[in-house]
């Protein structure tokens, strides 16, 4: 079993930056994608980025360019740097972990809200 606590997440007016946090506890493994999904009140989740255990990140078209993801492997750690912001970027950020090969899993955090607002 993963844990995954998110955090990091606040108020914020447009145009400025925030950075998201995830730390997972318990027994995670090597090759596992992370990520970064969304999810603002009556909208689907939404995909925002991921990362291979080798550094490879993808973004959704909509936060290209603003935002960045990184992980570090030795501390089961995950970050977003957000710059930027819009209206519009305002959701749930949820943490996520999955694992495509044995043993396979996919977790979610509890999520951190992320209100951008003037």
């Amino acid at each position: 079993q993963v844990r995954l606590v998110e955090s990091g997440g606040g108020l914020v007016q447009p145009g400025g930056s925030l950075r998201l946090s995830c730390a997972a506890s318990g027994r995670v493994f090597s090759g596992d994608r992370w990520g970064w999904y969304r999810q603002a009140p009556g909208k689907e989740r939404e995909l925002v980025a991921t990362i291979t255990s080798g550094g490879t990140a993808n973004y959704a078209d909509s936060v290209n360019g603003r935002f960045a993801i990184s992980r570090d492997n030795r501390k089961n750690t995950m970050d977003l740097q957000m710059n930027s912001l819009q209206p519009e970027d305002t959701a749930l950020y949820i943490c996520n972990t999955r694992r495509f090969v044995s043993p396979n899993y996919n977790y979610w955090g509890q999520g951190t809200q992320v209100t951008v607002s003037s």
